[in-house]
């Protein structure tokens, strides 16, 4: 289940950028390709659909990004709030002291 959630994340990421490249900064994109063939209503729907498909993949994406994250956190700390084992042992012990230069 866990490889799926990555591999739709992978694929919606690429469609994303996909999406985002094949659009023009200043609204033309590959709406501009069809100005001549289809005046009507042609150029409009591609621009909508663009931006639609980009909303849409890139709140895909975040949401699939959310469940990954809930999905690989698996809490390992108690409830309690206690610190890893290795710390505890490590605080029990009592630092050594430097032998004095001098003596």
């Amino acid at each position: 289940m866990a490889s799926l959630i990555v591999i739709l994340i992978v694929i919606v990421a690429l469609l994303l950028a996909l999406v985002v490249l094949v659009q023009n900064p200043k609204g033309g994109g590959l709406a501009t390709g069809f100005q001549g063939a289809t005046q009507v209503g042609g150029v409009q729907r591609t621009a909508d659909f663009l931006e639609k498909a980009t909303w849409s993949l890139g709140i895909a994406l975040f949401v699939l990004c959310l469940i990954s994250a809930r999905w690989y956190t698996s809490s390992p700390v108690e409830a309690g709030g206690s610190e890893p084992a290795a710390t505890e042992q490590s605080a029990e012990q009592p630092a050594e002291e430097a032998p004095a230069e001098g003596q």
